[in-house]
C-alpha cells in the first residue's frame, strides 16, 4: 500500500485495512495535506479487491479535533473562489469515504469536534470509548458546519442535528450513542476488542453484496417511495444473477460454507 505523510494505511488479516489519522501532536486536526491524503487513500481502498473492511481511527489521544488552526489561517488568505475550492476538497473527501464500497468502521478513541464529527458520520459503524467527547462547534466561531452537514444529518436526523449544531455545545459518548452518532460505547480498555468483533462480523458478508447494499441504501433514500418496488425488485434480480449470489445460494442449498466465510 502507498505511503502517506499525514496518515498510515496498513493491511491486517483477511482483508481488513487500518486507516489511521497520524497527526497526534495536532490532535489529528484536518488540514489540506490530511484531506488530500484521505481522498487518495479512499480511492486506493475502493480499488483494491483484497480490502474487505476498513477501520478508521486516530493516533494519540484524539480522534480528530476538526479544522487545524493553520488551515484556518491559510483560508483567511484566500479569495472567495479559493475558499469555495478548499471547502469543496473537504466535501469530496467526505464523499469518498462515505461512498467507499466496503464497510467503514470508526474506532473513536478520543475527542472529535467539528469535521471530526463529520468523519464519524461517514462511517457505517462507529464504536466509541466512554471517555470520548464531541461537539459541532462551528457556530461558536461564527461559522457553519457546511461540508459535514449532509453526512451528520443523514446519520442523526434533522431534529438532532439542530439540537447539536445550533448551540455548538459539547456532549459525551452516552449522548452520542443516544442520538445515533455512535453505534456502541465501551470502556477504552475494551475498544479494540469491540472493533475486532465488528470486523469479524463484516468479514462474514460477501464483498460484492456489501458494496451493492451500500449503494442500495443510498438509492432507496434518493428514490421516491412510489418507485421503491421497481428499484428493489431489479436490484434483487441482479443479486440472484451475480456470481456471489449463485455461489452463496449453492453453498446454502448444499450446506457448505461460501468462500468469503472461510476465515482464510
Amino acid at each position: 500500500m502507498a505511503e502517506f505523510d499525514t496518515l498510515t494505511l496498513e493491511m491486517g488479516p483477511r482483508g481488513a485495512a487500518y486507516l489511521t489519522l497520524n497527526r497526534p501532536a495536532r490532535h489529528n486536526a484536518l488540514n489540506a495535506a490530511l484531506i488530500a491524503d484521505l481522498t487518495r487513500a479512499a480511492a486506493e481502498l475502493a480499488a483494491d479487491d483484497d480490502v474487505r473492511v476498513v477501520v478508521l481511527s486516530g493516533a494519540g489521544k484524539s480522534f480528530c479535533a476538526g479544522g487545524d488552526i493553520g488551515w484556518f489561517r491559510d483560508t483567511l488568505a484566500l479569495d472567495r473562489a479559493g475558499r469555495v475550492a478548499q471547502s469543496a476538497d473537504l466535501g469530496h473527501m467526505l464523499e469518498a469515504l462515505a461512498h467507499l464500497p466496503k464497510p467503514l468502521i470508526g474506532r473513536i478513541q478520543g475527542p472529535a469536534y467539528g469535521g471530526g464529527v463529520g468523519m464519524i458520520a461517514v462511517c457505517d459503524v462507529a464504536i466509541g470509548a466512554e471517555e470520548a467527547r464531541f461537539g459541532l462547534t462551528e457556530v461558536r466561531l461564527g461559522l457553519i458546519p457546511a461540508n459535514i452537514s449532509p453526512h451528520v444529518i443523514a446519520r442523526i436526523g434533522a431534529a438532532r442535528a439542530r439540537a447539536t449544531m445550533l448551540s455548538g455545545a459539547m456532549f459525551d459518548a452516552t449522548h452520542a450513542e443516544r442520538i445515533g452518532l455512535l453505534d456502541r460505547v465501551v470502556p477504552l480498555a475494551d475498544l479494540d476488542a469491540a472493533v475486532a468483533q465488528a470486523v469479524v462480523a463484516h468479514l462474514d458478508a460477501a464483498p460484492g453484496a456489501v458494496a451493492a447494499t451500500k449503494q442500495l441504501i443510498r438509492d432507496v433514500v434518493a428514490t421516491a417511495a412510489k418507485d421503491h418496488v421497481a428499484l428493489t425488485s431489479e436490484r434483487l434480480a441482479d443479486a440472484w444473477d451475480s456470481p456471489e449470489g449463485k455461489t452463496g445460494i449453492d453453498a446454502f442449498l448444499s450446506r457448505q460454507t461460501p468462500p468469503w466465510r472461510s476465515g482464510a
